[in-house]
């Protein structure tokens, strides 16, 4: 029987990059769900390709829209709103959740599929950064199984498969588009700078990330989550070829590490298929003749991840703070409103207002909290 899939932002990198895998795999999964939050056009093509049975928008006025361009035309059943596609979601208790929704948006639906027991494949590292505890503690009650789909953790994940005790969590890190460069010469870069990675071909939000080094550190407090990993045991280092996604260390002085081009379908098809290993036609990794590199990151310039893992190891909301204060940020550089060397001074001013009063760590506290943050950093950027 084939797996069924629901998929998360789906008309992101990560969902169109899963539809990709989805036709390779030739009726190993069948689609049950694509959900996206505003672009319907897309969502409506992608769900007559994959023959889904229905597609969801989270922007009920795009969900509107879409009604009102097919006009009744055959297709997949669409879902209005955040709450509709819960509901849809959790009326399919067998299929795998592709967790690609971009940013804290993603969180409310993952949570629903965790709570209802489905496996989540996490692609929104956002999602444990602002809610780790939380995630992880349904989980457990639920049996929900989270197999992660970042190339680094899912790197991790993969060495770790023997279940075997582990000594350190060795995540590698491209070191982005300005990796060598100074603070000074990054005074004047612009946005179309910084979205040139130099091995991966990613989303807006996550190439900004990469170009100050915070998605390693959001990659941290992930890995603390996904494996209880405590953070004096999870360490980076820069490999500009990222042919070595991410490396192990067990406790007998062995190192495991997981190794490929970069190409993202591999660690999605890892995630819907494991534990098995389905044929994938890739790019075969040819070592003759190539370098693999690694140096210390610099976290003087890239002062961004010893900043969150400073965060995630104070732990409680403030990881939620420095998420959505992020998120705000990138937003605001890709849109020019501020330069990149801002980023970081705009995501510590917010934290440096929050007073946590409370260690109550609920859905309802994270919400409250995300909205705080933005808030504060918005009337920073404006001012």
């Amino acid at each position: 029987m084939p797996h069924q899939l629901i998929v998360l932002g789906a008309t992101g990198s990560v969902g169109r990059t899963t539809a990709e895998v989805v036709k390779a795999l030739a009726g190993r999964v069948q689609v049950r769900g694509l959900v996206a939050q505003k672009s319907f056009e897309r969502l409506w093509q992608m769900g007559l390709d994959l023959h889904a049975d229905w597609v969801g928008l989270t922007d009920e006025r795009a969900a509107v829209r879409l009604k009102a361009m097919v006009n009744g035309s055959p297709g997949p059943e669409i879902v209005q709103g955040l709450g509709a596609i819960v509901d849809a979601m959790q009326g399919s208790p067998r299929a795998q959740v592709m967790g690609a929704m971009s940013g804290f948006a993603g969180l409310v639906p993952t949570l629903a599929a965790v709570d209802a027991g489905m496996d989540v494949l996490l692609a929104n590292k956002e999602t444990l950064v602002a809610a780790g505890q939380l995630v992880v503690e349904r989980a457990q009650r639920s049996g929900s199984r989270i197999i992660p789909v970042d190339s680094e953790h899912s790197a991790i994940f993969q060495c770790l498969a023997g279940g075997q005790a582990f000594q350190r969590i060795i995540l590698t890190c491209s070191g982005g588009p300005f990796r060598g460069r100074t603070s000074q010469a990054l005074t004047s870069v612009a946005p179309a700078d910084a979205l040139s990675h130099p091995t991966w071909d990613m989303g807006a939000k996550i190439t900004i990330d990469s170009a100050t080094l915070m998605n390693k550190g959001l990659e941290v407090i992930e890995a603390h989550w996904l494996f209880q990993a405590p953070y004096p045991q999870i360490s980076v280092v820069i490999h500009p070829e990222s042919i070595i996604h991410s490396m192990v260390e067990f406790e007998d002085g062995a190192t495991l590490a997981q190794m490929g081009y970069p190409d993202m379908r591999i660690p999605i098809e890892v995630a819907l298929a494991w534990p098995q290993r389905w044929p994938l036609s890739v790019r075969p990794l040819n070592l003759a003749g190539t370098t693999l590199s690694f140096e210390a990151p610099d976290e003087t310039t890239f002062p961004a991840l010893k900043l969150a893992r400073e965060v995630g190891e104070a732990g409680g909301l403030w990881p939620c703070v420095l998420n959505a204060a992020n998120e705000v940020a990138v937003h605001a550089f890709l849109q020019e409103r501020i330069a990149f060397l801002q980023i970081v001074p705009t995501i510590r001013a917010v934290l440096d207002r929050w007073r946590e009063n409370s260690s109550e760590v609920s859905l309802e506290s994270i919400q409250a909290c995300d909205d705080w943050a933005r808030t504060v950093a918005m009337e920073r950027i404006s001012a």
